[in-house]
């Protein structure tokens, strides 16, 4: 008896249902994916550099390593010491050593602090040609100090894990001003 008492307390089974489905419409809206625009990838690639340029500011050298490298990864992935082992051995037959944490911290404090900013607009974007993997520059106004320096290119590539990376900033383009 008490179980067909609680079997008839349960909401009716339509509208268990129309629950269900609103559940996972809101669900499905709620999650993340890659937004597409003009030039296809440059969205993401321009979201890279607005994240490397907000970083910078903040002077977070982590998520600066974690935004700014090459089409083999983050410069921040310096590897394990049993991985640099066999990349230090490696780098006699022309491949690349492994980078210490330390240095890789003392490069990007110095990209920071040239890159300290009051404001910031990205104003075009184009595809750079004869690369292995997929780079876009985006050319970005920095107001540093009151001044503005006009379209500071910033070169950014799709890595093999799909992110793309800020591999490269013409930071004479500031220094030179």
């Amino acid at each position: 008896m008490a179980r067909t008492a609680l079997f008839r307390s349960r909401l009716p089974s339509s509208l268990v249902v129309l629950s269900a489905a609103a559940l996972l419409v809101t669900a499905s809206g709620c999650a993340s994916r890659t937004v597409m625009g003009r030039g296809g990838a440059a969205v993401a690639a321009s979201l890279s550099v607005e994240r490397f340029l907000q970083a910078a500011n903040d002077r977070d050298l982590d998520t600066m390593s974690r935004v700014f490298g090459t089409a083999d990864g983050p410069i921040g992935d310096t590897g394990s010491t049993f991985g640099c082992f066999f990349r230090k051995i490696g780098s006699w037959f022309g491949g690349d050593a492994c980078v210490k944490r330390s240095e890789v911290e003392l490069r990007l404090d110095a990209i920071a602090m040239v890159l300290k900013h009051d404001d910031y607009r990205i104003v075009g974007e184009e595809p750079v040609a004869g690369r292995l993997h997929p780079t876009t520059k985006i050319l970005v106004d920095l107001v540093i100090g009151g001044d503005t320096v006009p379209a500071v290119p910033f070169e950014v590539v799709r890595a093999g894990d799909g992110r793309w990376l800020v591999q490269q900033v013409d930071l004479t383009k500031i220094t030179s001003r």
